[in-house]
């Protein structure tokens, strides 16, 4: 069964938007013929695709199922026009990427502006996510690319070679943290301080148990649970919370004074941190564009890892680079 693409738009615009005269509006098209493509449609379909209701149209068992199915081929109609065009040498078209939030911080805003500084027509949609988000987002279409913390590959998806690189996470606390000021400072004493930390579950949770287990000892004392990296930011520089922080996170305010890991040289975790696309099809070009910016960024910071090779994890501004992975 062969489906129409404009019916399929008109589909889903009508699923959005909840109503034919939205949708109509939105797609600048009159309302009967909007509802003449989606008559259409469902006697292609061969049933009703929505309720028709008072306030608006819902979509029906078998509207929802075609959903997932239509946007799949409205994404693939959207790449096949973006590859045209790049290949017609326009090179427009949008980039559609996620990321962890270390990896939106620092890597991913360096090679998104090496790209659009070559090809400055393209466009950048980026969703900030954890893996499992990022990974449903990936298969549905929803993005072309996702940075996350390395992994086996799965059925599904793959990491793209040579496109990886490492930074290190510790325990931080404000630059005027009374721990800042211990001699001999333990990771034992730093269970009993406030911290604010990612909610459990997160890959960061799961490395601040790895680090306190691995020492014999128990979770510390979190007393606040948040995805937001602004609220954890400001709980430690005013208001004396402790937390566990990927290195490109915290860089600016480490730069400025604010924010600095505690002298505690076992408690340094290395992670590496990789790209990942579809298994099948071909990657878009735009993407494949960021995806080269990305490359080059690692072989740079491969090179330097290689030139200084001993850098201090706790000095400020050490930045992200790549090297053999560390487990603590």
């Amino acid at each position: 069964m062969a489906f129409d693409g404009r019916q399929l738009s008109a589909f889903l615009a009508v699923a959005t938007h909840g109503s034919l005269g939205r949708a109509a509006e939105a797609l600048h098209i009159t309302q009967p013929a909007l509802s003449r493509s989606i008559k259409r449609l469902e006697a292609r379909a061969g049933a009703a695709l929505f309720e028709r209701l008072a306030r608006g149209m819902s979509l029906t068992p078998i509207g929802e199922a075609l959903m997932p199915h239509a946007r799949l081929m409205q994404r693939e109609s959207e790449l096949a026009a973006e590859e045209i065009a790049a290949q017609r040498g326009l090179a427009k078209g949008t980039i559609r990427v996620g990321a962890i939030g270390s990896a939106a911080s620092v890597v991913l805003p360096m090679a998104i502006e090496r790209t659009l500084r070559r090809w400055s027509n393209l466009r950048v949609t980026v969703v900030e996510g954890v893996w499992d988000a990022l990974a449903r987002a990936l298969v549905a279409r929803e993005i072309d690319l996702a940075l996350d913390v390395a992994k086996p590959d799965s059925d599904d998806l793959c990491a793209i070679a040579d496109c990886q690189w490492q930074d290190r996470s510790f325990i931080v606390a404000s630059c005027g943290h009374p721990l800042q000021r211990r001699t001999a400072l333990s990771l034992a004493d730093t269970l009993h301080e406030k911290w604010a930390m990612p909610p459990r579950g997160t890959e960061p949770f799961m490395h601040l148990q790895q680090v306190f287990a691995a020492h014999g000892l128990g979770l510390p004392n979190v007393l606040v649970e948040t995805r937001s990296i602004t609220v954890l930011k400001s709980l430690i520089t005013r208001a004396g919370f402790v937390s566990w922080m990927a290195e490109p996170i915290c860089d600016a305010e480490r730069m400025a004074g604010l924010i600095a890991p505690l002298p505690l040289a076992d408690a340094v975790c290395l992670r590496t941190l990789a790209v990942f696309r579809r298994r099948e099809g071909t990657l878009p070009t735009p993407a494949a564009m960021l995806v080269q910016a990305l490359r080059d960024l690692a072989a740079q910071a491969t090179a330097a890892n290689h030139a200084t090779p001993h850098r201090d994890p706790h000095r400020s501004g050490a930045g992200v680079h790549q090297g053999e992975a560390v487990t603590v």
